[in-house]
């Protein structure tokens, strides 16, 4: 079967290494299905499994991708959940210590088939198309955790989002004004930036600018580059949710800010079955919908990764099977 994979890492040159090719069909276990992938969305953490990063040689060749949407074996239209959670683990699956998204101990999901636990199997409302409800299970699934759940916003609070055009940022903007929040977000450039307004957002400024005032959260998913302006946009008492650091691990930790204003920090990792069940039925029941940038045939999948690489993004990137 037609699949996107990586047999060795590149920390370096991760496009390198990609493969776009065969790859042998899967077999579901006892108590796992097969789903026939209809479209597949891409995700920062397919970049990192090109760079070895969480994905040790020793697991290679893998294939990529953690969300999903497509048939079952009965012709029902499903979403894939990507969190894999120990058999016998109950409760919220990620605080698994032995959790793993699809992709790292099991094969993902660019590819014709994917085999995944009956658990992990939603049903796709008739509302959403294929290509939407891909864009849902990773980074709407984040955004949606990062707001509704850890963030304790309520409507016409000001929540900032650092970065304005990945899938989690757009997501967060798409969301948070829906919910009633005023949305600011920053952007490298001036086209960005006017996506993310046309979106929804209250005010879009430049990375690092001084704001007109603080805010009560702030979505941090960017790290490094972007960490001290999160830490100092913050109301005393206000609360930062990082879920991710695509421009590093290694930031400033500003702790003197921290603890004189008492802001609360909150780290925030995808989100559950349930979760993801409710951001379904939102997305089908209040018309929301997730801002794609391109749909193109998984054997293109180098163009997109290509594009995320080089962050040429407005929206989630869908490959179509």
């Amino acid at each position: 079967m037609l699949a996107a994979f990586v047999s060795t890492p590149s920390p370096d040159d991760p496009l390198s290494v990609l493969e776009v090719g065969e790859r042998p069909a899967p077999e579901a276990p006892d108590g796992w299905v097969t789903i026939d992938v209809k479209a597949a969305s891409l995700n920062h953490h397919d970049v990192f499994s090109l760079r070895g990063v969480g994905l040790p040689a020793e697991k290679m060749p893998m294939i990529l991708g953690c969300d999903a949407a497509g048939t079952d074996p009965d012709g029902n239209e499903v979403v894939v959940h990507a969190v894999i959670s120990s058999p016998d683990w109950r409760g919220d699956e990620t605080l698994d210590p032995k959790r793993s998204l699809l992709s790292e101990k099991h094969q993902g999901t660019l590819a014709q088939q994917v085999v995944v636990p009956r658990g992990n199997v939603l049903p796709k409302p008739a509302e959403l198309s294929f290509a939407e409800a891909a864009c849902l299970p990773t980074a709407w699934l984040t955004a949606y955790r990062m707001l509704f759940v850890k963030s304790g916003l309520r409507p016409g609070q000001t929540v900032l989002v650092q970065g304005a055009s990945g899938g989690v940022a757009t997501a967060l903007v798409v969301l948070g004004s829906h919910a009633g929040f005023r949305v600011w977000v920053t952007g490298r450039s001036e086209d960005k930036r006017a996506a993310a307004v046309a979106l929804g957002a209250d005010q879009a400024f430049e990375t690092g600018a001084r704001l007109p005032g603080r805010v009560d959260a702030v979505m941090e998913t960017v790290g490094k580059a972007t960490w001290s302006h999160s830490v100092k946009s913050l109301k005393p008492g206000g609360t930062l949710v990082v879920s991710g650091a695509t421009t590093g691990f290694d930031p400033s930790a500003e702790l003197n800010r921290v603890f004189f204003t008492q802001l609360s920090v909150v780290g925030s990792t995808m989100g559950t079955r349930t979760e993801l069940e409710s951001l379904i039925q939102f997305c089908a029941t209040s018309g929301v919908r997730p801002l794609i940038d391109v749909e193109m045939p998984l054997a293109d999948a180098r163009d997109g990764f290509a594009r995320m690489v080089e962050g040429r993004t407005a929206g989630k990137i869908v490959f179509t099977v």
